[in-house]
């Protein structure tokens, strides 16, 4: 599928889902257009997206936090920024508490999922998703839309990762996999290191390296929002 195929195919898939949708936050997000994807970056809005869960497959697992960011105009809107834990139903494992350090406590005190999943398909309507590594987002995302709404939503996606494997790919030399880790990529642009699997840290994370791909002329302003979407799900 190209990209004008992808595209269409995406706010297609929008129109017929608003129409099945149920009254709400998913039915709201649907109702607005999808991004057009001729637009320049620099005068696109982005939405820099984290989520921390209990493991990597969304049927099974669970959201534990959600992070974002907005990016507009070049700019970070540190202003924009959410974090919130998620009150899942579910018993933490203890190596898994030692990553994302979310405590029993914490998710105890934390908000239900639909009042977090509403927050964010309200500030991603009309916007591109930013993440690094877009299957865990994608997929779980999808899965909460899923269980609230009776179906999931369509949406566009730039994934950090996938333009750093494209750009690494291009080179004759290899790599590790481990080349591709957030705080590894952003050692190349120089980027301070943040404390990794807080959702709205590594949201900002992911941020900031976008710019600095910018910034250092791997992307320009005036690029084209379809030759940055990730295709890959599609």
């Amino acid at each position: 599928m190209n990209l004008i195929q992808y595209f269409f195919s995406l706010e297609t898939q929008r129109k017929r889902l608003l129409i099945k949708a149920p009254e709400g936050a998913l039915k709201q997000y649907l109702s607005v257009p999808i991004i057009d994807l001729d637009k320049p970056i620099m005068h696109s809005d982005i939405l820099a997206v984290d989520f921390e869960t209990t493991g990597l497959n969304a049927k099974h697992d669970d959201i534990l936090s959600i992070g974002y960011v907005e990016l507009s105009g070049n700019q970070i809107r540190l202003g924009s920024c959410y974090h919130q834990i998620v009150a899942a139903h579910c018993e933490l494992e203890a190596e898994n508490v030692m990553i994302h350090t979310i405590t029993d406590q914490e998710k105890a005190s934390g908000r239900p999922l639909a009042s977090v999943v509403e927050d964010l398909l309200t500030a991603l309507a009309g916007k591109t998703m930013l993440v690094h590594y877009a299957q865990i987002e994608k997929t779980f995302l999808e899965q909460a839309c899923i269980k609230l709404y009776g179906m999931a939503p369509v949406f566009p996606i730039i994934d950090t990762l996938a333009l750093a494997k494209k750009r690494h790919d291009r080179c004759s030399q290899t790599y590790a996999s481990s080349t591709l880790h957030l705080s590894n990529l952003r050692d190349e642009y120089g980027l301070p290191h943040y404390p990794a699997h807080n959702a709205l840290n590594d949201a900002i994370a992911t941020a900031e390296l976008f710019m600095a791909k910018m910034q250092y002329s791997e992307l320009k302003g005036n690029t084209q929002l379809k030759s940055l979407i990730s295709t890959a799900f599609s």
